[in-house]
């Protein structure tokens, strides 16, 4: 699960010999959160088609699991947004557009939470990610980072201290 390669030489090579591992645990992530084995193995071959482009583009240096299941978070939350946006569709040309829901607000928030994690470094992304949306304990986020529980401790103060900072700045703008 710690996998992680170098792609600096060959960076085909280097998605190549993590895949084998990697597919299935990206799969079993997809999965567990959308509820579909067809969506998930379609959102599988998204995240992992975005992770050559990654690699061909030259953004990334080391490919790991963790990684790729941070790609395949952001293509679940891709569609999901999709499907929000198809059904509000749907519902205005059926007529039934109507003022929301009294969750409206924890949409809104939610939306703006996913667009702060969006912004972030990757390494806070993760880490928050890890922790906070998969649940995590700190000592597996180390395992899947390859790093200390207590510089994952460290990380995470960091994190929480640029999300809140960058969450209340755009909060401020809307």
């Amino acid at each position: 699960m710690n996998a992680s390669l170098e792609v600096t030489d060959d960076p085909a090579a280097a998605l190549l010999e993590i895949y084998d591992e990697a597919v299935p645990e990206v799969h079993r992530y997809l999965q567990r959160r959308c509820g579909g084995r067809l969506l998930a193995e379609e959102l599988t071959a998204e995240a992992f088609m975005a992770a050559v482009s990654s690699i061909k583009s030259g953004t990334v240096s080391t490919v790991t699991v963790a990684w790729l299941i941070g790609i395949a978070r952001h293509k679940l939350v891709d569609h999901w947004r999709k499907a929000e946006r198809e059904q509000r569709r749907l519902h205005a040309v059926a007529g039934e557009l109507t003022e929301p829901a009294d969750g409206w607000d924890v949409v809104l928030d939610r939306q703006l939470a996913n667009d702060v994690l969006a912004g972030l470094g990757p390494h806070h992304r993760a880490v928050l990610t890890l922790r906070y949306l998969d649940g995590l304990p700190v000592r597996e986020v180390a395992e899947q980072l390859d790093r200390t529980p207590g510089a994952v401790e460290a990380l995470l103060t960091r994190a929480k201290a640029a999300f809140r900072a960058r969450y209340e700045a755009l909060e401020a703008r809307q």
